[in-house]
C-alpha cells in the first residue's frame, strides 16, 4: 500500500519507514513532489496534524497522513505544546528551544513533561487520529546525541537514559510518535 508521509523531517521519515516496515510503501513528500511549505495556523496538535494531512491529500490526490508532536510540560502549563517546534522563534531550532526550556525551567522543581504525538490519517477522503503519549521528566542538562528536537533533555519514566541517548528502535518501541504509529499501523492491517 502506498502512503504519504506529509512531512519535510528526514528524522521523521527515516523513524517511521523503520515503525511500518516492509509492509507500506511510505512516499515522503518530495516523491509526490510537494515542495511547499504545509500550513500548521492551528491551536491544537489534532487540528494541526489533520490541516497537514488535508492539504496534501486535496492538492496531490493521494492518501497520507500527518503528524503533530507537542513536548506538554506540566510547570509550564502544558507549554511549549503545539509550539514545540518554534517556541525558542521561527526558525525552529533544537539548541535555542532546549535552552529556552530549560531557562524556563530554571528553580522550578516539577519537572514532569509528556510528549504527545497526534496522527491523521485520509485514507479513501475518510479522517481518522491516533494518539500517543509518552510520559517523563526534563534533566537539568544534555544527555546524548541521537534523536532531535528536545530528546536530549527528556528522560521517559521507567528509563535510566535519554531519548537522545537511545538508539532508535529502542526509542521506538516506547516513544509517543511510536505508540501512535503502533495504532496507524493496526489501522492499516486491518484495512489491506
Amino acid at each position: 500500500m502506498k502512503i504519504c508521509f506529509a512531512t519535510n523531517n528526514p528524522n521523521k521519515l527515516k523513524e517511521i519507514r523503520q515503525l511500518l516496515g516492509d509492509q507500506f510503501d511510505i512516499q515522503s513528500l518530495e516523491d509526490i513532489g510537494c515542495r511547499e511549505e504545509l500550513p500548521e495556523n492551528q491551536q491544537t496538535l489534532e487540528s494541526n496534524s489533520e490541516e497537514k494531512a488535508r492539504y496534501v491529500y486535496d492538492h496531490y490526490q493521494v492518501d497520507c497522513f500527518a503528524d503533530d508532536t507537542g513536548l506538554e510540560v506540566s510547570a509550564l502549563d502544558g507549554a511549549p505544546g503545539v509550539y514545540s517546534a518554534r517556541y525558542a522563534g521561527p526558525q525552529r531550532k533544537s539548541e535555542d528551544n532546549i535552552q529556552r526550556l530549560l531557562e524556563a525551567l530554571k528553580g522550578k522543581e516539577d519537572r514532569t513533561a509528556q510528549f504527545r504525538t497526534l496522527i491523521t490519517l485520509i485514507l479513501s477522503g475518510q479522517v481518522h487520529q491516533f494518539e500517543g503519549i509518552v510520559k517523563g521528566k526534563i534533566i537539568t542538562d544534555q544527555v546524548g546525541t541521537a534523536g532531535f528536537g528536545y530528546d536530549p533533555v527528556f528522560k521517559p519514566e521507567g528509563h535510566a537514559q535519554t531519548f537522545a541517548e537511545m538508539d532508535m528502535e529502542t526509542k521506538n518501541k516506547i516513544s509517543h510518535r511510536g505508540r501512535a504509529v503502533q495504532k496507524l499501523v493496526e489501522f492499516l492491517k486491518k484495512r489491506s
